[in-house]
């Protein structure tokens, strides 16, 4: 029991371990939704499969803020940032998994079975260090640090146009 809690008290792992306790949460409610609304009250699948990908990808958020990184005292990012990040990262993992399913079987002669859990398993790391460093990271480290000199440079951008009026390039044709 002691090595357990070691383990869930460990920087790395424990956040590990409670994303994989939130990812079968998130899947058994995707799942469960469209099967138990089609079952019960005969709501159409299609329907009700849209409806558990948005009760899905919510709880999912929520799990990863308020469980996964629970050891967060605070963010660097305000939650609307979160979201935004959070929302780019599913953008790009939904495409990817599904063109990697679709091609990779055909180029390395495995089922299309065997790449989806590879990639599901890929993606799913590569998500949560993602998750880790640059949408639920603590306050104070590295992506503070470049929020705010973008900031910085945003406001001081802005400061030189009002002050010096639009700027533009110099036409290279024009000289």
């Amino acid at each position: 029991m002691r090595s357990v809690r070691a383990l869930l008290k460990h920087p790395l792992a424990g956040p590990l371990v409670r994303y994989g306790v939130a990812g079968a949460i998130v899947g058994a409610v995707y799942l469960g939704v469209p099967l138990v609304l089609n079952g019960l009250i005969g709501a159409p699948i299609e329907v009700a499969i849209p409806l558990a990908y948005v009760l899905a990808v919510t709880l999912h958020f929520n799990l990863q803020r308020h469980f996964v990184f629970r050891h967060v005292d605070e963010f660097a990012l305000s939650t609307r940032q979160q979201i935004g990040r959070y929302l780019v990262l599913g953008a790009i993992q939904y495409p990817t998994t599904a063109l990697a399913t679709g091609f990779l079987p055909g180029l390395l002669g495995v089922s299309e079975r065997v790449i989806f859990v590879g990639v599901t398993l890929v993606m799913s790391v590569t998500f949560f260090l993602l998750l880790r460093g640059h949408v639920f990271a603590p306050d104070g480290g590295v992506i503070a640090e470049a929020t705010a000199e973008h900031d910085a440079a945003r406001r001081d951008a802005g400061a030189r146009q009002t002050a010096d009026g639009p700027q533009r390039e110099p036409d290279p044709v024009q000289g």
